[in-house]
């Protein structure tokens, strides 16, 4: 076998397993690996090329029948089926939350093992993680708040079986409220046994889906927010028939082209209510977080995607009589962006165990939970964009054709600090956070307590509680770049984590040359860390570093 080309995407990745390693225990591990061979091998290979095929093939309209009948179906092409096949029935992406027995699992899968799996599947197909998460989610907001009425959506959703299984949506953006939810116009009425929603949704995606949770307009329950109440709309009315909701037309996005997006019209659709009508606003908050989540993890695996087509195109590109992979200017250029994409994972594993946490019960696991996904969403998003752009010059001029995956990713990178709130929106729920929980007391509690990052954490809480004295307007606008700064030093701090275990349990140096010059960048962006230059293989690739080597790292 080349040693550049493994067979699967687990394979080329040198992070991955070891995180796994360290924050599962064995039986989990044991369980785990051979999907992690199976569906990196899919994504490496039938999985790659289903996705090219869907991009270039995206969703139809169909709004007629051909007796003229109202249908609102839409044509999906037969790569979209066969990546939705993958991840729904064979890796049950959507429903290992939500039942024992998926994947062999005795309990229900751990989010840590979900989004392990689901960062895989993405390197390849971005698109269908959109109706992946938002499935995942509306059986999530059901079992959370109203089981009982709704056991068989629930069970629907979370179905491997093709006969059975449901796919979700939330319709939640109005024309003239995308951020400002409160805005919303649609109005339900009280129908007796059921209600009835009218009004127009203008961004719908997966617009035909089984199951929709959205907001609409109590009368009588006040205004803003406080007067939305979340209603499930069926595709089908209980008598079969298909429930009034209109696919106007498609959007013709830039990226995520494999899923349908589109504006609908509720014209007296049939809906009946998700629990307590005055909680439709937390109750559509609580799953826009678990999506945000998946914004985050999707981001990351786009970085991952980018930094192998980097390596691997520079490996065997050759410029001034040498590959590119070995001159100086490339291997820093190459150098943040692998650094950067691993600690990625790390965050986006952390946030996950901390949701576990936060299911079971665990009071500080939702509090660490509640901001770790919009910092997560906020920065890793962001630096999808520069690293996808970055992969796209490395590539040259084939990097800007539509034959090279590089366009796609690029495109589809822009989506994740759009979709479940841009990144002001996120900054200001950080600062939310902050106000409300002095969430950055919890952050600095919960991991500034290692010495490699005690001093940043001590100086991080001192800015937090500055920052909240300042007068409201001053505090939106510092609360981005602080944002930012908390979720580099959360990533800080787990790359020491990881470099500990690692050289203790392996006495391998690669995890502590990565904190060690990811701490060395984020103290002097200008640095130039030589020994992580000198060992750069190892970074990219995976492969031993002498820990004394490593070490020199933090005097770079």
């Amino acid at each position: 076998m080349n040693p550049i080309h493994p067979v699967g995407y687990a394979d080329r990745d040198p992070a991955l397993r070891p995180l796994l390693h360290r924050v599962l225990p064995a039986e989990d591990r044991a369980r785990v690996e051979p999907l992690l061979d199976e569906l990196g091998a899919l994504a490496a290979g039938e999985l790659d090329r289903q996705a090219t095929l869907a991009d270039a093939n995206p969703p139809r309209l169909v709004p007629y029948a051909p007796d003229g009948e109202r249908v609102d179906e839409i044509a999906f092409h037969p790569a979209h089926d066969r990546a939705a096949e993958i991840a729904y029935e064979r890796f049950g992406l959507a429903a290992m939350s939500h039942r024992a027995g998926v994947l062999g699992w005795p309990t229900k899968v751990p989010h840590t093992v979900k989004y392990a799996l689901s960062y895989l599947y993405v390197q390849s197909e971005f698109g269908m993680a959109c109706p992946l998460s938002m499935t995942d989610s509306a059986a999530r907001i059901l079992r959370l708040f109203d089981p009982e009425r709704y056991a068989d959506e629930i069970a629907a959703l979370s179905s491997t079986d093709p006969r059975l299984r449901a796919t979700g949506a939330m319709f939640m953006t109005e024309k003239q409220g995308g951020t400002d939810v409160g805005l919303t116009e649609t109005v339900a009425v009280d129908r007796g046994e059921h209600w009835t929603l009218t009004g127009k949704k203008w961004f719908a995606s997966n617009p035909s889906a089984d199951v929709v949770l959205t907001l609409a307009r109590v009368p009588g329950q006040g205004d803003g927010t406080r007067g939305l109440g979340m209603f499930l709309v069926p595709r089908l009315r209980p008598d079969g028939t298909r429930n009034s909701v209109r696919i106007d037309r498609l959007k013709d996005k830039l990226g995520s082209k494999s899923i349908a997006s589109g504006e609908v019209t509720l014209d007296e659709a049939y809906a009946t209510p998700v629990g307590e009508l005055t909680d439709g606003f937390r109750q559509m908050a609580e799953m826009l977080n678990v999506s945000r989540l998946s914004n985050a993890m999707r981001a990351t695996a786009l970085m991952r995607r980018a930094v192998r087509e980097s390596v691997d195109h520079t490996r065997v590109r050759h410029v001034f009589g040498k590959p590119l992979f070995d001159q100086p200017l490339m291997r820093a250029t190459l150098l943040p962006m692998v650094l950067d994409t691993e600690a990625a994972l790390h965050l986006v594993i952390e946030a996950a165990a901390r949701l576990t946490d936060a299911d079971a019960g665990d009071a500080d696991g939702r509090a660490l939970v509640r901001v770790l996904t919009p910092l997560a969403k906020h920065t890793l998003c962001k630096r999808a964009r520069g690293v996808t752009g970055e992969a796209m010059e490395i590539r040259g001029g084939n990097g800007y054709i539509e034959d090279w995956v590089n366009p796609r990713l690029v495109r589809d990178a822009h989506l994740g600090s759009i979709w479940e709130g841009s990144s002001n929106v996120i900054a200001l729920d950080v600062l939310r956070c902050l106000r409300r929980q002095g969430s950055h007391h919890a952050l600095a509690e919960a991991y500034g307590d290692r010495t490699a990052t005690k001093s940043r954490w001590a100086q991080l809480r001192a800015r937090g509680d500055a920052l909240l004295q300042l007068p409201p307007d001053e505090q939106e606008m510092r609360i981005g770049r602080y944002a930012d700064d908390l979720s580099r030093a959360v990533m800080e701090t787990l790359l020491h984590d990881q470099a500990e275990h690692e050289a203790w349990s392996t006495g391998d140096g690669r995890a502590v040359l990565v904190a060690r010059t990811y701490s060395a960048l984020l103290d002097d962006p200008a640095a130039l860390p030589r020994p992580a230059l000198d060992h750069f293989a190892a970074l990219a690739d995976g492969g031993p570093v002498p820990l004394a080597d490593a070490r020199e790292a933090g005097r770079a």
